[in-house]
């Protein structure tokens, strides 16, 4: 391609969104998201290793490790029972600063930013054959809002409403760098990832093939 007219010189529309949900393309920087991929290579080395989730004894085709407080789809704990019972790791004081910027960023409300205080992240890994089913993000007692990073190939991500899984839902390009929120009306929308576009990780990201994403919440547990 020419590099006068590669695609990071053409500007990306911003679709609307339902209330609470925003989109803010090109938020990491590649030297940022190249740090955060050397993270995530730490991360996979456990003590709690790179795992699917079994939901209704199937085996998830994405792959997660979490920080904080681990998930499963009976709720969050501190040890990975379902895995290897060991602990997770800490979620990082570096991410929760990140965390409160984005959001800052994506709504423009720095009040409620600074209050801002997830404490976990789900870390999960999509190869060429991952897929996401519609879902909600429903097992936190707060009510925060979700923010979403995304490093490596493209995915092709459906926002949907909060009742059911069908329609009214739109979908949306989601690139490296990119960062999504969803929280107040739409904190609880369906939403899901149909696939990956493989070769579409940009040179630089840290990332030769598949994607990461990065969801921090705020579970609104203790202990």
């Amino acid at each position: 391609m020419d590099p006068l007219f590669g695609d990071e010189l053409v500007q990306r529309p911003i679709p609307e969104l339902p209330p609470g949900a925003h989109f803010v393309p090109g938020f990491l920087t590649l030297e940022q998201q190249r740090w955060i991929v050397g993270q995530f290579h730490r991360w996979v080395e456990g003590p709690v290793p790179l795992h699917s989730t079994t939901i209704r004894g199937n085996p998830m085709s994405v792959r997660t490790v979490c920080l904080g407080w681990h998930w499963r789809p009976t709720g969050y704990t501190r040890e990975a029972v379902d895995v290897n019972g060991r602990r997770v790791l800490d979620f990082p004081d570096w991410m929760g600063r990140l965390g409160r910027r984005a959001l800052t960023t994506a709504t423009g409300d720095e009040s409620a930013a600074v209050r801002y205080r997830p404490d976990t992240a789900l870390v999960n890994f999509y190869d060429s054959t991952a897929r996401m089913g519609m879902h909600q993000d429903k097992d936190e007692k707060a009510d925060d809002p979700v923010v979403s990073l995304s490093i490596g190939d493209s995915c092709r991500f459906r926002f949907g409403n909060t009742e059911t899984r069908n329609r009214p839902y739109q979908d949306l390009e989601l690139r490296s760098g990119d960062l999504f929120v969803f929280g107040g009306p739409s904190r609880l929308a369906f939403h899901g990832v149909l696939g990956t576009r493989a070769g579409t990780a940009p040179d630089g990201c840290g990332l030769t093939s598949g994607r990461i994403n990065i969801t921090m919440r705020v579970t609104g547990l203790s202990g």
